[in-house]
């Protein structure tokens, strides 16, 4: 009897732990649900200027149906979102002008000051600049061009729906091509996510030619000041072209991954990406990391004053290529993220590939270091296939080029998940923006989505097209 009790006993202890976990577990992903929530209801509604119910139809969709069990709000007196479960997990993100919306610590954690946060104003992104800007989405300039724009908003898998929101194509300094989906227009702000990691690479690019960071000495880092710690011989261009060493969980599948967690709950992101270990020596090992961008995004911050910080991305790059709706936002530190948080308008990300387009140079103006462009177009070490250069991607991911389909040489490309796409192409005048809410990869195949735009550019005998790596 005594051995049948200890053996009932043991079952239930393991039991026991085997209910903790699960509820930790359980409790560690409704956190997750509710931040995502309510960071991206607060986003989408004061800093893209979107309709409450058509925010919440949208980050329902697809593998985030479970997300209707969450409830969302917004405070429009506060300029807040929140999000709870059952009344429990709640958070709260608050909306703070020019740096966006951020996450606070929870659903009553809005205070005073945040209340006097200034209303969203609403630019237009009509006039001025180096290529057409009319008022209202143009009909295609090009025609061949219209039956590719109908294939980029057509449905052809209704399980797996592409949810194409704005193409844009610039073809020798005009617009040829513009549409909208329904609900989204010249004037709306997406979101970039990763294609942030690209406007990062501007920024910094600015510092470096200011003399303000130097490209191949160690990134003073708190988190690596002790004597011998290997991660202090870290360099800002290791960071750039993903090759630091740093570990860290990338899948945005897992929603308990490095990524998600650093995104959603901490509130200091540089600082959490700094304290990973390093899997390899630096330079040896690529590895594509949001740590990484959050990093560099600190070492930003700390070259220059709190003031000077806050206002560099709209001085150094976004007033100067007239990116009126673009708006960089920040941490619950101040940060700015320079991973995944920046939205602006399909005009506006078109301004920033055309600056690439043109070698770094804005209207005769140098905004870019000279040679800065083929250093970012430079492949990373051990980076498979050179698919990477410093955080630019050297062709289009795998995943969004199913039929592998080959385009030509030197091209760049900015890649956001959901598939966001800035595409520039230098040898064909030619920069291609695609935004979207494509929860499945495989349901858009951009390399051949470039090609079609190519192509009808050859037809209408605007450009030459030799599909072609070199």
């Amino acid at each position: 009897m005594k051995g049948k009790r200890r053996i009932v006993g043991v079952a239930g202890l393991v039991l026991l732990v085997a209910l903790a976990a699960a509820l930790r577990h359980g409790s560690q992903l409704v956190g997750i649900g509710t931040a995502y929530k309510a960071k991206m209801l607060c986003s989408e509604v004061f800093v893209a200027g979107r309709r409450q119910h058509e925010v919440l139809a949208d980050l329902e969709i697809d593998d985030l149906y479970a997300l209707r069990i969450i409830k969302a709000s917004i405070d429009e007196r506060a300029h807040a979102a929140s999000a709870s479960f059952l009344g429990m997990a709640g958070r709260t993100a608050r909306y703070r002008g020019d740096t966006g919306c951020t996450l606070v610590s929870g659903p009553d954690s809005v205070t005073a000051s945040d209340e006097a946060a200034p209303a969203i104003s609403r630019h237009s992104s009509a006039g001025g600049g180096s290529f057409n800007h009319p008022d209202e989405p143009t009909t295609p300039v090009i025609p061949q061009l219209v039956a590719v724009l109908d294939e980029a908003f057509s449905e052809p898998d209704p399980a797996h729906l592409r949810r194409t929101r704005a193409v844009v194509v610039i073809h020798n300094g005009r617009v040829v091509a513009e549409r909208y989906a329904p609900g989204v227009g010249p004037d709306t702000p997406l979101l970039g996510w990763s294609m942030t990691k690209s406007v990062l690479n501007a920024l910094v690019g600015v510092l470096v030619k200011d003399g303000g960071l130097p490209l191949d000495a160690p990134v003073p880092v708190p988190e690596w000041r002790t004597p011998g710690d290997p991660r202090a011989s870290i360099t800002l261009s290791q960071l750039l072209y993903m090759n630091s060493g740093l570990e860290f969980n990338e899948d945005m599948g897992n929603p308990l991954g490095d990524v998600t967690r650093m995104l959603l709950t901490e509130p200091d992101m540089a600082a959490f990406a700094a304290r990973k270990e390093l899997q390899s020596p630096p330079g040896t090992r690529w590895q594509y990391s949001s740590g990484n961008s959050s990093i560099i995004s600190r070492a930003m911050r700390n070259v220059m004053s709190e003031d000077q910080y806050r206002r560099f991305p709209r001085q150094a790059l976004f007033d100067r290529l007239g990116m009126t709706g673009a708006v960089l936002e920040a941490d619950p530190g101040g940060t700015f993220d320079g991973s995944s948080f920046m939205y602006a308008t399909a005009r506006d990300w078109a301004r920033f590939g055309m600056l690439y387009l043109n070698d770094g140079v804005w209207e005769g103006e140098r905004i870019l270091p000279e040679g800065w462009v083929d250093y970012t177009r430079t492949a990373a070490t051990a980076n498979p296939g050179n698919a990477y250069g410093a955080h630019f991607w050297l062709s289009v991911p795998d995943e969004y080029n199913r039929a592998q389909t080959a385009l030509p040489a030197h091209a760049l490309h900015a890649v956001g998940h959901e598939g966001q796409f800035v595409t520039i192409i230098p040898s064909h005048g030619t920069v291609i923006v695609r935004l979207g809410k494509t929860r499945y990869a495989h349901a858009w195949d951009h390399g051949a989505f470039v090609r079609t735009v190519l192509l009808a550019l050859e037809a209408s005998g605007e450009q030459s097209f030799s599909p072609r790596h070199e």
